[in-house]
C-alpha cells in the first residue's frame, strides 16, 4: 500500500490492520484503489477478493455496492464461500467432477453435491495471490497453481490486473499459460446490490442481457448441452426487465435455479470486448454495465442467501438481497464438445476481459 492514499481510507469504514494475515506463509493485506469521480475499491489479495466498492448515485452520494465483511476473519467463516473473489480453475460447475482428455480422465473434488463448483474444495478464491500496486488505480496479481491442483493437469501460470479507471469502470484483465494441456475458465464473483450492500432486495432492479440464448440446466444445475432460445420464456432479458418479474415462475428452469442460476449465450461470439448486460436500480439512478470478450454469462439472483452472514456495517445478506454477473466460457464445458472449447494447449496464453461501467441517471 501507499502512504499517499492513506487519507481516502476513513471514507472505507475498513480498518486496513483487520485483513492483516498470514496464510500458509503467505502475507495478506487490505490495498485502495480510487479515481477522481468519488468510486473507491478496497482489495485483498486472499482470494483476490473486491471487500468494498463505492459507487455514487445520481446525486453524487456514495454507497457500497459489493457484499463482504470488514475483517478478514469473516472470509474464513462466512457460508457463502466466494464473495467478492476471483474463480477457477474452472469457474461454475463440472458435472460429476470429472472430465476426459486426450483419454485420460481427471477426477475433481466433489463440492456440490455430485459436481465441482468453481474449482473445487479450494479454489482461486481461497489462495493468497501474489501482489502488487504500481499506482492508486491499478493491483496486479499472480497465482502459479500446481500440476494435480484440485485435480486439474498442468502447471497454471496466471496474472490478473484489476484497474479502477477516470471513467468509473472496474476492469479486469485474466492471462494464463500452462505448460501441459488443461481446462481453464476464470471469472468474478462479487455479489452486487445498487441499493447498497445489505440494504434491502435486488427484486425492483433492471436488468437487459443482449442474449438470444441460453443453456438450460438439470435439476443439479448442468447444463443439459441444449442451446436454447431465451423467447417467449422467463429467460428473455433481450429487452429491459425488472428481476421480480417471473423470478418465482413455474417455468422449469426458474424452479430448478429457485430463480436465476444460468447461463446465457451472450450475442457476441467473436472474443471483441462488447456489451453482455445493464443492471439499473431506479431510485439511486445507479446503473451497472457488463462488458466482455467472453461467450458466456452467469446471472444468479442470490437464491441462497439466509441471513446467515453478516457483513459490514453489521447488515444480514438475505435471500435475494444480491445478484451476480459472472462473464465466462459455459459450465460443464469440458464435458459437452458442442460449448465453445476451455482447453489450454502449452503455447498458447489464455486471455479474458470483464468490464463493470459505472453511471447514474
Amino acid at each position: 500500500m501507499q502512504d499517499s492514499l492513506a487519507p481516502a481510507y476513513d471514507s472505507f469504514m475498513l480498518d486496513a490492520k483487520k485483513f492483516d494475515t498470514t496464510i500458509g506463509g503467505n502475507p495478506v493485506a487490505l490495498y485502495f484503489l480510487r479515481n477522481s469521480h468519488g468510486m473507491k475499491m478496497a482489495v485483498t489479495n486472499y482470494g483476490a477478493k473486491v471487500v468494498s466498492l463505492l459507487v455514487p448515485d445520481k446525486n453524487g452520494l456514495p454507497e457500497d455496492v459489493v457484499l463482504g465483511f470488514d475483517h478478514i476473519g469473516g472470509y474464513f467463516n462466512a457460508a457463502e464461500k466466494y464473495y467478492g473473489g476471483v474463480v477457477g480453475r474452472f469457474a461454475n460447475r463440472i458435472g460429476k467432477s470429472k472430465f476426459t482428455m486426450d483419454g485420460k480422465t481427471y477426477h475433481l473434488y466433489s463440492n456440490n453435491g455430485n459436481n465441482t463448483l468453481h474449482g473445487g474444495k479450494s479454489g482461486f478464491n481461497s489462495v493468497v495471490w501474489e501482489v502488487s500496486q504500481p499506482d492508486s488505480s491499478s493491483l496486479v496479481f499472480h497465482y502459479r497453481s500446481i500440476d494435480g491442483e484440485e485435480g486439474f493437469p498442468g502447471n497454471l501460470d496466471v496474472t490478473m490486473v484489476y484497474t479502477l479507471t477516470e471513467n468509473n469502470i472496474f476492469r479486469i484483465h485474466y492471462k494464463a499459460i500452462t505448460d501441459k494441456p488443461t481446462q481453464v475458465n476464470l471469472s468474478h464473483h462479487s455479489f452486487f446490490n445498487l441499493h447498497g450492500a445489505g440494504n434491502g432486495s435486488i427484486e425492483d432492479h433492471i436488468v437487459t442481457i443482449n442474449a438470444d440464448k441460453y443453456t438450460p440446466i438439470d435439476d443439479e444445475f448442468i447444463p443439459t448441452g441444449i442451446i436454447a432460445p431465451v423467447k417467449n420464456t422467463p429467460m428473455d432479458f433481450t429487452n429491459p426487465t425488472k428481476i421480480s418479474d417471473a423470478l418465482d415462475s413455474t417455468f422449469d428452469q426458474v424452479r430448478f435455479g429457485k430463480g436465476y442460476d444460468h447461463n446465457w449465450v451472450l450475442n457476441n461470439q467473436q472474443g471483441n470486448l462488447s456489451l453482455a448486460a445493464t443492471v439499473y436500480e431506479p431510485k439511486s439512478g445507479r446503473t451497472m454495465e457488463v462488458w466482455t470478450t467472453e461467450p458466456g454469462l452467469q446471472f444468479y439472483t442470490g437464491n441462497f442467501q439466509t441471513g446467515a452472514d453478516t457483513g459490514k456495517l453489521h447488515k444480514a445478506y438475505r435471500f435475494r438481497e444480491a445478484f451476480c454477473m459472472e462473464t465466462q466460457h459455459f459450465p460443464n464445458t469440458p464435458n459437452q464438445p458442442n460449448f465453445p472449447s476451455t482447453r489450454l494447449e502449452p503455447g498458447q496464453t489464455y486471455t479474458h476481459t470483464c468490464e463493470y461501467r459505472f453511471s447514474a441517471k
